[in-house]
């Protein structure tokens, strides 16, 4: 659990050291239970935040992990020290994932380094609220969803020539993407489109055999918070939950390892998952 937030800010896309107080994104009392023994995993948005922790996760289950992300070198070494840690392989793959040919050659690189794909996780994203439309620029519009859904897409499709029957894609949507958010509006408009991208795909391969499902958390403290939310607004992220609290990464990494976990979820497709401490949601 978070402590309490004080405000701070710092530049996108923030780096997890800079952060008061650090989440707790290293797994440390998380036990492996070989849940994912010899398959190989591309984490998009892998270097920090839930993308960090789910990388130490299938790392503890058995796992090799290969690690897109855009610059934060520093918090990407940090992961790759825990992931070599737990006794697997890490391959780092910095660079810009708004960038078409960018997301085909991490997937290329990311093959080639581990020797096949099994499991994808769709996870990086970008954010920057607004007051309200008029405020919203065509380039942060463009921006947003070249980030958050073309790579999905992009990274999606260059996967596909690779995985093969028994492989798990999990995409990153939010608890935005289920009911929006005045503030954030391209964000959510990016997550509402995951899931329905995540319902179509799941019915797409279901007869290859690949399945295809989404988290969709509440707030979560990572580095993308200080680096996008006004400084006087970060004291109170989280606050507005059930449980009156942002999560931290580890408590949301698990529900990857089960949808990446055929043992756990083997009939489990087209579904989002939504840790969202205690907010219900009608229908």
């Amino acid at each position: 659990m978070p402590e309490e937030l004080p405000p701070q800010s710092q530049p996108y896309p923030g780096q997890t050291g800079q952060m008061a107080p650090e989440p707790r994104d290293e797994m440390r009392d998380y036990q492996g239970r070989e849940l994912l023994a010899g398959k190989r995993a591309l984490v998009t948005g892998g270097d920090s935040g839930i993308g960090r922790a789910v990388s130490v996760a299938f790392a503890k289950e058995g796992a090799d992990v290969a690690i897109a992300y855009l610059s934060e070198h520093e918090d990407a070494a940090h992961t790759k020290k825990l992931v070599e840690a737990a006794g697997r392989r890490c391959v780092l793959l910095p660079g810009d994932l708004a960038d078409a040919d960018h997301c085909a050659s991490v997937v290329e690189q990311a093959v080639s380094e581990l020797g096949g794909l099994d499991v994808l996780v769709n996870n990086v994203a970008y954010q920057a609220p607004v007051s309200g439309l008029e405020e919203l620029s065509d380039e942060q519009w463009e921006h947003t969803f070249a980030v958050n859904i073309h790579s999905y897409y992009r990274v999606t499709k260059a996967a596909l020539n690779h995985l093969r029957e028994g492989a798990a894609i999990v995409n990153t949507s939010s608890i935005n993407g289920l009911r929006g958010n005045k503030t954030l509006i391209d964000y959510a408009a990016t997550k509402g489109a995951i899931n329905a991208f995540t319902y179509s795909m799941a019915q797409n391969l279901v007869e290859r055999g690949i399945r295809v499902n989404a988290v969709a958390p509440g707030p979560v403290w990572t580095p993308l918070i200080p680096a996008t939310f006004p400084k006087e607004k970060v004291d109170e992220f989280g606050k507005q939950v059930p449980m009156g609290r942002a999560a931290d990464p580890d408590e949301i990494a698990p529900s990857y390892v089960f949808f990446a976990a055929n043992r756990l979820s083997s009939y489990y497709t087209g579904e989002v998952l939504a840790p969202i401490g205690g907010e219900t949601l009608p229908g």
